[in-house]
């Protein structure tokens, strides 16, 4: 009996890899000797069933495994995905691997019970996100023809949180915040709920994003463009924040304190020193300013001033215009978005 192997354990039975600086080499060993199956996985697994004889076809399925098909789509498609999803579906790749690849999976074998039972295993709600990126990756690997079955995860329940569709951020509690955030979190604040964007783009405004009288934004998340007019509270708040990097462009350092940088941040949202502010940063800063003042975390996160804007536009101005200033593709997504939120502003009867 032959070692049992400790890598490339997705090869099946009398088939080798050899890594060479060239790539890597598949082989079929039939006691004797070693015949060439070429460079590419899914051909060579082809020739080895030929090989092996018998149902071919079946026996090729049962060679092609999950991770051979996510590692592909890894290499061909996350890279083509923003940033932030980029991090999280390796994040939630690693999740699948730990399910799906222990052991090796069969790409063929998963049946929807299978893709049941991963959701149970995980319990938490981000095993959503998960399989959403099983179901892409699936998807994927049908249009590459690496299976022919239909999609397990269709007709699979989900592990479901409580979205914050019924959170609604009054006045008084983002006035009670705002009076005890410091300036930097008080510009993202207003930049925030001003521009409608979420957290992440909002941080990202520069000052060239500012032109022919509108701020230019590029969701982070779609890529969905938008501009945004500066009137009204917007224009009050951006001169307020040039004012302010102005004069801290201009004041000399402290005695006894570090030299400024010499590098000029384009940010909005800037700290004390003229630096952009991070997301951990603006997290800690709003986190102490809510604390202040006595509001549970629950009931106000910094996420929420971007339903807050949409709220009030749609009420104010119709669900057009609160679709456009969120970038949403269709006026449904927005809908879904700020209904629950309030009740619906009607007239009385007389």
């Amino acid at each position: 009996m032959g070692r049992k192997r400790s890598v490339h354990l997705n090869l099946p039975v009398r088939m080798k890899a050899r890594v060479r600086p060239s790539g890597t080499y598949f082989y079929y060993f039939d006691g004797g000797k070693e015949l060439p199956l070429g460079k590419e996985y899914v051909a060579a697994v082809r020739k080895w069933a030929e090989l092996e004889g018998g149902n071919a076809g079946k026996k090729a399925a049962i060679a092609i495994t999950f991770r051979y098909v996510a590692e592909k789509y890894q290499a061909k498609v996350i890279p083509t995905k923003a940033p932030r999803t980029q991090t999280d579906n390796l994040a939630e790749l690693a999740n699948l691997y730990k399910f799906f690849d222990n052991p090796p999976a069969p790409l063929d074998s998963i049946e929807p019970h299978m893709v049941a039972q991963y959701r149970d295993w995980r319990k938490v709600t981000r095993s959503t996100q998960e399989l959403a990126l099983f179901s892409h990756i699936w998807n994927w690997s049908r249009e590459q023809g690496y299976t022919a079955k239909p999609n397990p995860t269709v007709g699979v329940k989900r592990n479901r949180a409580k979205g914050r569709g019924d959170i609604d951020i009054s006045e008084e509690m983002f006035n009670a915040v705002y009076a005890h955030a410091d300036q930097p979190t008080k510009d993202a604040m207003d930049l925030a709920f001003l521009a409608g964007q979420r957290p992440g783009d909002s941080l990202r405004f520069k000052e060239q994003d500012i032109k022919e009288g509108a701020l230019w934004v590029r969701q982070g998340k779609t890529g969905t463009p938008v501009r945004v007019e500066i009137v009204g509270e917007l224009k009050k708040v951006i001169d307020r924040i040039m004012a302010r990097k102005k004069t801290i462009d201009e004041a000399p350092a402290k005695k006894g304190k570090r030299a400024k940088t010499k590098v000029r941040s384009f940010a909005l949202v800037v700290n004390e020193t003229g630096q952009a502010l991070t997301y951990s940063a603006l997290d800690g800063r709003f986190g102490k300013a809510r604390e202040a003042a006595k509001i549970n975390p629950h009931d106000f996160q910094f996420r929420d001033l971007r339903a807050k804007a949409a709220t009030e536009v749609e009420e104010k101005r119709g669900i057009g215009q609160a679709q456009g200033l969120l970038g949403h593709a269709n006026s449904t997504m927005t809908d879904h978005y700020v209904r629950n939120r309030r009740g619906k502003l009607v007239k009385p009867t007389r």
